[in-house]
């Protein structure tokens, strides 16, 4: 039953949704872009701030859960719209068709994405995954009359079906043998030792969600919808939307027992091996840059595979320090990548080539990116280091050797593209085809955002303590 204190539990997403629904008869009164990316953005520090008040919450609303995972999913998930909220606005500047609609697509994905990571049954699990996946195929598809954008639409949309039908299959199996849905039940539902079924519904799942995570092998739609994708929604996809999905796994390994089994922790090592390996492999001779990182990305959640594999509550701990950093490192090398590529032109600024010699002309940009992809690299004094230590000691406390050899020799061979990109950064050649970013890009909101991230990155590097007490703390109210 609803109560007033389940309702204050669910306060973001109330807000985010009625944010949605003001959005949508805005756009239906009056057209106004910036008018609409502010009042987006309103919502979102609204629903943040009334994140404490849904902490404080005695009571869940039924099928969800309000606890301290689910409250640090819906921060990370805000304020990661936040920035891609801030990052779209010059960026769909130059575009010529409605841009309103863009602020709308990505408030309901939000509202999807803060229902997944409270989840506490499937039917919440599986609305709330179509709800944060459906406006990505129209934000993947935004600029259609880019042939590359239309196309990274459609192969999301088909290849998400797809992986949605063997997650129903999944929920459909473990249902039949538990008669429950709802996480508690499942896991008072399911003996000791699963039966068959369970197991087949149990990888089933695992299927689909891993889709979502571009976990190899089914991880070949990342690059293609990565460099397709307009930049905005490249970001939202590879923050919010992996954010969202991997924090469900993570419950449903601590939670479903028939997810702990010897049996499916020896596939998650497997998976997490070829992930991390086959990610930075794929990546090592890409001209393209969205696309390297599209790989990068890939081979980051084969890294966060271990979590996944261990378990527990060091596990937790890990998964949000790790997120964490990976989150504002992503931010921080897509947001280049926009800045260059605005206002809307067509195709985004995706060739390598396009930043080759970007410091003679941007410094302050190629700063940014340098220090993204240090930390994509695991360099000490970055944000990323932090997360690798973190990961490292989950595997060598549980003495999951192999996955800690897949992690150094997926970092050892990430160094050399991340350094590759960086080094080209600061080598001009006449004559080749460059863009860049406008002369204003500093005094706007976008660029400002894009530099208090890339220093997020140094702070968290040099002092992380303040970030692994808030993980601690939360971690501790499961």
């Amino acid at each position: 039953m609803l109560t007033l204190a389940s309702l204050i539990a669910i306060l973001p997403l109330i807000i985010v949704a009625t944010t949605a629904v003001v959005v949508m008869l805005g756009i239906a009164w009056q057209r106004h872009h910036a008018g609409t990316a502010v009042v987006s953005a309103g919502g979102l520090v609204l629903a943040l701030l009334s994140i404490p008040l849904a902490a404080g919450a005695l009571t869940s609303p039924p099928l969800m859960i309000v606890d301290g995972l689910a409250i640090m999913g819906s921060v990370l998930v805000l304020l990661c719209a936040l920035v891609t909220i801030a990052m779209s606005h010059h960026y769909l500047t130059g575009y010529i068709g409605p841009r309103e609609e863009f602020y709308l697509l990505l408030l309901c994905a939000v509202t999807g994405a803060l229902g997944l990571v409270a989840s506490d049954h499937l039917a919440t699990l599986f609305i709330s995954l179509e709800l944060l996946s459906m406006p990505l195929y129209g934000m993947l598809a935004y600029s259609f009359r880019a042939e590359r954008s239309l196309e990274a639409g459609i192969k999301y949309l088909v290849l998400s079906a797809a992986a949605t039908a063997f997650l129903l299959f999944g929920m459909a199996l473990i249902y039949a043998r538990t008669g429950r849905m709802d996480l508690a039940g499942l896991a008072a539902g399911l003996a000791a030792t699963p039966d068959p079924w369970t197991l087949a519904g149990a990888v089933l799942m695992v299927v689909g969600l891993g889709f979502k995570l571009s976990i190899v092998p089914f991880h070949l739609w990342t690059p293609d919808v990565y460099q397709g994708g307009p930049a905005p929604a490249t970001i939202f996809l590879a923050t919010v939307s992996k954010l969202a999905v991997f924090l469900v796994l993570l419950r449903l390994v601590m939670v479903a027992p028939i997810f702990d089994s010897e049996w499916l922790r020896t596939l998650f090592t497997l998976l997490a091996l070829i992930t991390m390996l086959g990610g930075n492999l794929l990546a090592l001779f890409q001209p393209n840059l969205k696309r390297l990182l599209g790989y990068s990305s890939i081979a980051h959640f084969g890294y966060l595979m271990v979590a996944i594999v261990v378990g527990g509550q060091l596990a937790v701990e890990a998964t949000g320090v790790y997120l964490i950093t990976y989150l504002v490192t992503t931010l921080a090398a897509f947001g280049v990548v926009t800045q260059v590529s605005s206002p809307f032109g067509g195709e985004d600024a995706a060739g390598l080539h396009h930043y080759r010699g970007l410091f003679w002309r941007r410094p302050w940009l190629a700063a940014v990116m340098t220090v993204a992809f240090l930390s994509l690299a695991g360099i000490p004094l970055t944000a990323g280091f932090i997360g690798k230590f973190y990961v490292l000691a989950l595997g060598v406390a549980d003495a999951r050797w192999w996955l800690v050899g897949g992690i150094i020799a997926g970092s050892a061979i990430g160094l050399f593209y991340y350094l590759r990109v960086m080094v080209t950064l600061y080598m001009p050649e006449p004559g080749m085809r460059r863009r860049d970013a406008t002369e204003d890009w500093g005094s706007r909101v976008g660029g400002l955002t894009l530099m208090v991230v890339a220093g997020l990155i140094l702070v968290i590097g040099v002092y992380p303590a303040p970030v692994i007490d808030w993980v601690v703390g939360l971690s501790g109210v499961l």
